[in-house]
């Protein structure tokens, strides 16, 4: 449990850190492969939830709750990935 909890925390800090990192990095294409890695990083919270809930750690409600969470910030990470590649792409000869 504890290693999963240690997991979860790391993967859950690594989203909005590599969003951080990516913008301060100056370019769209650098930019975008942060916000790729925090898409990774999501995946991995979203896969490790669910062992969690497999295995019965928590508030069966926790889970529902968190999964909404997860859906949302793949939505939005989806849509920035998407408006900031169209750019790039309309911005090419």
């Amino acid at each position: 449990m504890f290693g999963l909890t240690s997991q979860i925390q790391r993967s859950a800090v690594s989203i909005p850190s590599n969003i951080a990192e990516g913008r301060s990095r100056g370019t769209r294409k650098d930019f975008c492969q942060f916000l790729h890695i925090a898409l990774g990083s999501c995946a991995e919270l979203e896969t490790q939830i669910e062992i969690a809930r497999s295995l019965s750690y928590g508030d069966k409600g926790m889970y529902n709750e968190i999964e909404q969470a997860t859906a949302e910030i793949f939505r939005m990470l989806r849509a920035m990935l998407a408006k900031l590649e169209s750019k790039t792409l309309s911005a090419k000869p």
